[in-house]
């Protein structure tokens, strides 16, 4: 193929295959391969915490784009291949099953994996993690009435599968290595209101529980604390955090810092290759520093934005980071970052939900996160995500008082 034509893309998460769906409505006419390590259609990943664990009949994948559609666009989508090296002298990727591809540009969207609990584990252990429709569906078959389960992490991805888990009728423990549950990245007020809603859901919420093993006994697993207590469970949910794959861009001779390294037009240090979504990080203009986002809409609106830099368009990507999280009947919204030091503001909903803002000195905003219920929860996020974007100077007291419409403050 040739290698001043195609513009190859690895990985068929919703980065890539964004991208793809992008070129062609950026008017490129050239060849686009997009390049899949799974067997089927790119799908979306937040239903399979959610959806595909808790629906009463098992759901498909949920797809981003039909074989029709991709037929009709023209885009080769070779799926069940992993690309095995990058050679940049030769501007070519190298797959499993030995074809090579040329490239004229190239986009590396390897999202990212699960990350290992890197504590002695007994062979024949039912532990588990999640990413893939396959982890899903097999996880699916295992909770139900009676399961015992304990989750290993209490950020999103373990509060969710918890979350969908009692609703399947298990009883669930989750152990919290930190203080408190969602650390990372939400608000210790926020947080509280979502633990609380666990425990009323049924779920038992241990912090500061280090696991220390996983041990086998009587054909069950015993998660075992570093201060001695033991936890016998029927299902081990690992949810810990995430790593990024790099190590396709590290061989290829790539920078790599907590990620792919790009520039704000999402080129990594070969200016001839891309990268989108969980696996790299950026600059970002208005955190004054590079981050590395594991969210939908951040993986979705890069892979468009690295399209449109790759056909020429020198677009910077400056999208605010933007989060949510389904827990039970209610949402987690949060939009901007944290970046230590901010003035923290608490407006009530009343039974709706509850907000917290985030002034640095001046007043400006820079972080809203919210939860509650998806229609008061989700309109007044999409007010701050536009305060914060013109980078407007608002009054606490105003940001405070819930009769006060948010949109007055534009």
């Amino acid at each position: 193929m040739s290698t001043h034509s195609t513009i190859a893309i690895v990985g068929a998460g919703e980065a890539g295959t964004a991208a793809a769906l992008a070129l062609r409505e950026r008017g490129w006419e050239e060849s686009v391969v997009l390049i899949g390590n799974e067997s089927s259609l790119p799908y979306e990943r937040p239903p399979l915490s959610k959806a595909v664990l808790v629906d009463e009949t098992r759901p498909g994948p949920k797809t981003i784009v039909t074989s029709e559609r991709l037929s009709e666009l023209k885009i080769d989508y070779r799926h069940g291949c992993e690309v095995v090296s990058i050679d940049r002298t030769a501007s070519m990727v190298i797959l499993s099953n030995g074809a090579k591809i040329g490239y004229h540009r190239l986009l590396l969207a390897t999202g990212a994996r699960p990350r290992d609990l890197n504590v002695p584990i007994a062979e024949g252990s039912r532990v588990a993690t999640l990413r893939s429709y396959e982890d899903a569906t097999r996880l699916r078959e295992l909770i139900g009435q009676g399961c015992e389960m304990a989750v290993i992490g209490g950020g999103f991805i373990g509060l969710e599968v918890a979350a969908s888990s009692i609703l399947r009728g298990a009883s669930v423990i989750v152990f919290e290595a930190g203080s408190r549950i969602l650390s990372r990245a939400v608000p210790v007020g926020i947080a509280e209101l979502i633990r609380a809603k666990h425990e009323r859901s049924g779920v038992r919420i241990e912090t500061t529980a280090v696991v220390e093993r996983i041990e086998l006994c009587e054909g069950r697993s015993c998660v075992v604390l570093a201060g001695g207590q033991r936890h016998l469970a029927d299902l081990v949910i690992v949810g810990v955090g995430a790593t990024p794959n790099v190590e396709l861009a590290q061989a290829a001779g790539l920078a790599v810092d907590n990620g792919i390294a790009l520039d704000e037009m999402l080129a990594t240090s070969d200016p001839r290759v891309f990268a989108a979504g969980d696996c790299c990080s950026f600059p970002h203009r208005l955190y004054g520093k590079r981050i590395r986002l594991e969210a939908w809409r951040n993986a979705q609106r890069q892979g468009v934005i690295a399209a449109a830099n790759m056909v020429g368009e020198d677009r910077p990507y400056d999208d605010l980071p933007w989060f949510w999280s389904d827990q039970y009947d209610e949402t987690l919204q949060m939009v901007g970052l944290c970046c230590g030091g901010e003035i923290p503001v608490v407006r009530s909903l009343g039974p709706r939900g509850q907000l917290l803002f985030s002034l640095v000195d001046g007043g400006r905003l820079v972080a809203a996160c919210g939860f509650g219920s998806l229609g008061a929860v989700a309109k007044e996020i999409r007010v701050a995500e536009t305060i914060i974007r013109r980078e407007l100077k608002v009054e606490a007291e105003a940001l405070a008082n819930p009769a006060l419409n948010l949109k007055q403050l534009l």
